[in-house]
């Protein structure tokens, strides 16, 4: 989500002398990605950006693959993972490859901590909670339903409200961007798309620190965590313009595309990355031929994994999942809805279920932290006998 947005004072013209009003200049910080051609931002702050005290490595961020890697449909009830935390250092993986990893934060305490990912672009989907996403761009308020997108190399915080805490982290070496269908040759969003840029929230209110110590950041790169110390507050940002930033966008401002016949996942799509897509089922009329069927066709997963994160207990096409649900529906094999749905969904008017799709280009692995909380009959729920009906709720 690439515009221009603007927050406290900046120089008349770039790369120029710009002083407070003693005198002392202010310190130019250009932040972006795809070295100097890509979307970038320019800060002034007020003290050197370069001021590093020490560095020291504090971890390691390694994944370990299930054993068994045979092909199969998996179901993980995230929410009855262990609780608690920090929302950076006690991330819970669930699936990955190459190109993203999917994990599970359940954070119960704030960070002292500044945090930066040097390695990827994160989409931190909050699927309980509310609070405050704090960064040297200024403070952007989140709750609910939000997706928190916080592009690679960017220091941040999250300072959390006392209530719970569940964000699904989705992070990606690849940009992560708005689907190009969805944009006209100038970058404005078209009209047929399910948002405009009304929705899209950024930082609107910029703090600044002007404050000497030691102070702790924590920088993930090269699945290494470092902890780099420096010699001011690193939020001394007075002003700022430019096209990087973090920002917000709620699921429930997603506006969906309806039709008189069902109409297939990509009129979903939320957002798009190199090798993923991330789309957004939302409460929504259901079609309204009068012969059709609601709920989806049988599909195969060609050249795509597809993995569903259930932010409610409800969906046109499934059994057995509860909220904090995941499934994994793997390239390979068909899926489709599960016994009943299909006819059950004629006539239906309305749904009312709310997740998260997240669609790679090739095949993902199971970490194994997520088998401690998998339904090991998820694999034969298609069938109709009376014993997976019962373990289906039926």
């Amino acid at each position: 989500m690439h515009r221009y947005h603007k927050l406290g004072k900046v120089a008349k013209k770039r790369h120029t002398v710009f002083r407070d009003d003693d005198g002392k200049i202010y310190h130019e910080e250009l932040k972006g990605n795809k070295g100097f051609v890509g979307p970038s931002s320019l800060l002034y702050h007020i003290y050197p950006p370069t001021e590093v005290i020490s560095t020291k490595q504090i971890g390691t961020f390694s994944i370990e693959e299930d054993d068994d890697k045979s092909l199969r449909m998996r179901h993980f009830y995230s929410n009855r993972a262990k609780k608690g935390g920090s929302a950076i250092m006690d991330r819970v993986p669930f699936l990955f490859n190459d190109d993203v990893v999917m994990m599970m934060a359940y954070p119960d305490k704030n960070d002292d901590y500044y945090y930066r990912n040097a390695q990827g672009d994160e989409i931190v989907y909050v699927s309980q909670g509310s609070g405050v996403l704090e960064s040297a761009f200024g403070n952007l308020k989140y709750s609910q339903g939000d997706y928190l997108v916080i592009p690679r190399g960017i220091l941040h915080k999250y300072i959390m409200n006392d209530e719970e805490h569940t964000f699904l982290i989705v992070e990606s070496p690849g940009e992560v961007r708005t689907p190009r269908r969805y944009r006209n040759e100038y970058g404005q969003i078209i009209e047929r798309s399910p948002y405009s840029e009304r929705d899209f929230r950024a930082p609107d209110e910029l703090v600044t620190y002007d404050e000497k110590g030691e102070f702790k950041v924590v920088v993930k790169q090269r699945n290494l965590f470092t902890e780099v110390t420096l010699g001011h507050h690193p939020c001394d940002v007075v002003g700022w313009d430019g096209f990087y930033y973090p920002y917000a966008f709620s699921i429930h401002d997603f506006e969906p595309i309806v039709g008189r016949i069902h109409e297939p996942p990509p009129v979903h799509q939320t957002f798009a990355s190199d090798r993923f897509v991330v789309c957004s089922f939302c409460p929504r009329p259901f079609d309204f031929d009068e012969n059709a069927i609601p709920a989806p066709y049988n599909h195969s997963n060609v050249m795509s994994d597809e993995v569903i994160y259930y932010d409610s207990k409800e969906f046109m096409s499934r059994k057995g999942v509860e909220y904090g649900s995941m499934t994994l529906h793997p390239d390979g094999l068909t899926h489709g809805p599960h016994p009943g749905k299909y006819e059950g969904s004629i006539g239906a008017k309305w749904t009312d279920e709310l997740a998260v799709m997240v669609d790679t280009h090739y095949p993902l692995k199971v970490a194994k932290p997520a088998l401690g909380v998998e339904d090991p009959d998820y694999a034969k729920s298609w069938l109709d006998g009376e014993g997976y009906k019962e373990a289906l709720g039926e």
